[in-house]
């Protein structure tokens, strides 16, 4: 057998399309349980501790584990070692193994670094992310990283894992282990608040025993996401063992990790400023954009990441293997995927934002009116959601072709669009609308990098078939529009019914969200049918099967 033959029979052949879509189904499920039992972790956790200041110093510190982690791994690990990695399998004898014992190596001695340090200057990393003129509480945050930063590690070996179980063709279980972290929370969070007292504020005290099992039960469950990949590691044959020495290769992966992480830092200017801005403005503000944030996220996470998941190994072969028109293929698959499925989306949060808030987060510790502002403030950055993940899936373009320079000037005009934006917001606005201007400010800056993503793979690659995907736009828009006009109708019918005003303010918002939802959605699906799009027809064509069935 020749060493060709050894990888191909090690290794599996890259997804066909039927697959890649079942690879995408299947995480799109995981993904779905993953971003529900995250959704029921956040309210959860806003019912526990409210939107105010320990909201807000809780936020800061659970986002600097995963800020350092991006710095050092993650942005390399999603962008340039997939790429390598299905290279190193293609072409050693050894289906890479080595060179894959030797990165885990490196990497994770660069993680237990990198921990210690930032547990050390965590009163640096909290004051540069909340600003000097705060509202929020710097010694809380900073008592909180304390207990979080050793999330670093295993954020970084979970992500490692993951990256080789998905060059191997398991997607499966890096997309369910999230779902483990949930349910530990959700435990966290259910003993939290049946725990008497509350965390001190003047002075903060990290011995305090809520503050304990938010910080160290938060920390528990990224401690378990990641050790629940080793069995699949071994079910793939991949035994970890500690490997030193040097491989050409990874000169190569730090060349191109040197502009990721220009990336990761041009992206956290952006974010320190978002962060100083809201701090700044009210309080309950950064953790109210945190929040909302996350909500935009749980769409694009289960139909978008998974998606792109499948697609990176798929188009890092074919790439390697000069095969463009392929890579272009999958590019606008992508993008007509994702219009198709979050445009409809896009229209149901902005029509039901301000529903969504109260529904859902008027609970707990947790007033009516911070509940409002949070879905106010999702409503009027929805707009953002597509653009965002046509952003992401240009970037896995040019990173499949190991370019990690031209996602980084991208990401470097989107900043450049977004901060004078987040700067001028204080100036227009109150201090508890500053939020949803740096909601707007965010999703602008993603509509220019879209555009301007799309444009420099045009020059780089020639025709992309644009032509294609706007006509997916433009049906989807329309279809899409009409559910948007339908479910604005039956909120209003709802407000203005005689039976809405004997309701509580929880209760008539939940009425509206699910009314809403249901119209939005059914008109969205018969005007696609009735537009002819083409990417749903073969959802028509199963549910006409299983009719005649």
């Amino acid at each position: 057998m020749t060493v060709g033959d050894s990888a191909t029979a090690r290794f599996p052949a890259p997804l066909s399309r039927s697959s890649l879509l079942r690879a995408s189904g299947s995480m799109a499920l995981a993904s779905l349980v993953s971003r529900l039992t995250g959704f029921a972790r956040q309210i959860a956790l806003v019912a526990a501790i409210g939107l105010g200041v320990v909201n807000d110093s809780y936020t800061v510190a659970n986002t600097l584990p995963n800020i350092v982690y991006e710095l050092l791994l993650g942005g390399v690990l999603t962008s340039v070692m997939v790429p390598l990695l299905v290279r190193a399998q293609a072409e050693d004898p050894d289906g890479g193994e080595e060179y894959t014992q030797k990165l885990l190596t490196m990497a994770t001695v660069l993680l237990l670094a990198a921990t210690a340090i930032a547990i050390v200057t965590a009163p640096l990393l909290t004051t540069l992310y909340l600003g000097s003129t705060t509202k929020a509480n710097p010694d809380l945050a900073t008592a909180f990283a304390v207990l979080l930063l050793p999330e670093i590690v295993f954020y970084g070996l979970g992500a490692l894992f993951g990256a080789i179980l998905n060059t191997k063709g398991m997607f499966g279980s890096f997309a369910w282990a999230p779902v483990l972290n949930n349910l530990v929370m959700l435990g966290v969070l259910g003993v939290y608040f049946r725990m008497n007292g509350e965390i001190s504020l003047d002075p903060v005290r990290l011995a305090n025993p809520k503050l304990l099992v938010l910080g160290l039960g938060t920390t528990l469950g990224i401690v378990l996401q990641a050790l629940v990949l080793l069995p699949a590691m071994r079910r793939v044959g991949f035994r970890w063992r500690p490997r030193w020495g040097w491989d050409r290769r990874l000169s190569e992966a730090g060349g191109l990790a040197m502009w990721v992480t220009a990336y990761v830092l041009i992206g956290q200017v952006g974010y320190v400023m978002t962060n100083q801005v809201a701090a700044a403005a009210d309080q309950g503000s950064v953790s109210t954009y945190a929040t909302a944030w996350l909500l935009l996220q749980m769409p694009y996470g289960v139909l978008g990441v998974s998606l792109l998941t499948a697609l990176l190994p798929r188009m890092s072969r074919s790439a390697a293997e000069g095969r463009i028109s392929d890579v272009l293929r999958d590019l606008s698959m992508g993008a007509r995927y994702s219009t198709v499925t979050l445009v409809p989306v896009t229209v149901l949060i902005t029509v039901l934002g301000p529903s969504i808030g109260v529904a859902l987060f008027s609970l707990g510790h947790s007033s009516q009116a911070d509940a409002a502002r949070l879905g106010a403030t999702v409503a009027v950055s929805a707009f953002g959601l597509l653009p965002f993940a046509l952003v992401m899936l240009q970037l896995r373009v040019f990173y499949a072709m190991n370019d990690a320079r031209t996602p980084t000037l991208i990401q470097l005009i989107i900043v450049a669009i977004k901060i004078p934006m987040l700067l001028i917001c204080p100036l227009l606005l109150e201090d508890k609308q500053v939020v949803l201007g740096l909601a707007v400010a965010n999703a602008v800056s993603f509509v220019v990098g879209a555009v301007v993503g799309q444009l420099w793979l045009r020059i780089r690659l020639g025709s992309l078939n644009t032509s294609a995907v706007l006509v997916t736009v433009g049906k989807t828009t329309v279809a899409s529009g009409l559910g948007g006009l339908a479910g604005i109708g039956m909120v209003l019918a709802v407000h203005l019914g005689q039976p809405a005003a004997r309701l509580s303010p929880v209760t008539q918002a939940w009425v509206v969200l699910t009314v809403g939802s249901v119209a939005v959605l059914m008109v969205t699906l018969i005007a696609m049918r009735a537009v002819r799009l083409a990417e749903v027809a073969p959802l028509w064509a199963r549910f006409g099967g299983r009719a005649r069935g």
